[in-house]
């Protein structure tokens, strides 16, 4: 069965989309065979650092998702946009706008700004955001091509702390929802799919984990097999009683 994860037109058969800014650039290409990811973000100073000397280890085939990593305004957001598009990284552009410097949580309202100017501009952004359902549809109406809810604080691999507002912007908002930020081990992600979540992004949990292939590898496991058991749909709960999966009488009559 074809289930290809589609954003802004364009299709992807992983649902697996993985961070750079912790990385070796050297274990990228090993993260990505092992867990196969199709969309790699990055900011653009690491793009533009060297020479594009980082670029070199991404595979031809992965998906450059540039994000506006330090701007503080829309303005600034845009500015890094277009930078990004002169360097080949498409019109697909994570706004990331922090609003804070202790526990670094998304600014949404200047998001919102962020995501209506890009979008103005032929860009299809994809908005990292604290989950709060009144953001997210002013940045559906803004010309958002996904969004992306925190499960926990950047970095923190605390899991799905916002796990319920999150179900609420699966069920009420009709873009892909991409958990990002806060995933700490696969058996989250696995959970967060199973919710109905488009895709995970995961950056911290594999660059500070012991062996960074196995656990990207890992986590694209989990991945899928949360997405498959999300398509299967769950069996029923019993909640007051038991029910026997084999017969208890009548086999020896």
């Amino acid at each position: 069965m074809k289930d290809d994860l589609i954003i802004a037109g364009r299709s992807f058969s992983s649902r697996f989309i993985m961070g750079s800014g912790k990385f070796e650039p050297e274990l990228i290409k090993a993260c990505v065979e092992a867990g196969g990811a199709q969309i790699i973000t990055l900011a653009l100073r690491r793009a533009n650092s060297k020479g594009g000397e980082f670029l070199k280890y991404i595979p031809k085939d992965v998906a450059l998702l540039a994000n506006t990593s330090g701007a503080k305004t829309a303005e600034q957001a845009l500015q890094i946009a277009l930078l990004a598009r002169e360097l080949g990284c498409g019109e697909m552009i994570k706004v990331e706008l922090i609003g804070e410097s202790k526990y670094l949580l998304p600014d949404n309202y200047e998001s919102i700004k962020a995501c209506e100017l890009l979008a103005k501009n032929g860009f299809a952004p994809l908005v990292y955001m604290l989950p709060d359902l009144v953001a997210a549809r002013a940045m559906v109406d803004a010309g958002a091509a996904a969004i992306m809810p925190l499960a926990a604080p950047i970095g923190s691999n605390l899991g799905l702390a916002n796990k319920n507002l999150i179900e609420i912007l699966i069920r009420e908002i009709n873009l892909p929802i991409i958990v990002d930020a806060g995933i700490g081990r696969p058996s989250e992600a696995c959970a967060a799919m199973e919710m109905g979540c488009a895709a995970v992004m995961l950056n911290t949990a594999i660059a500070t984990s012991g062996d960074v292939a196995l656990m990207a590898g890992a986590f694209g496991k989990a991945i899928k097999a949360g997405r498959e058991a999300y398509l299967a749909r769950f069996g029923r709960v019993l909640e007051s009683s038991g029910e026997a999966s084999s017969p208890l009488s009548g086999f020896l009559e």
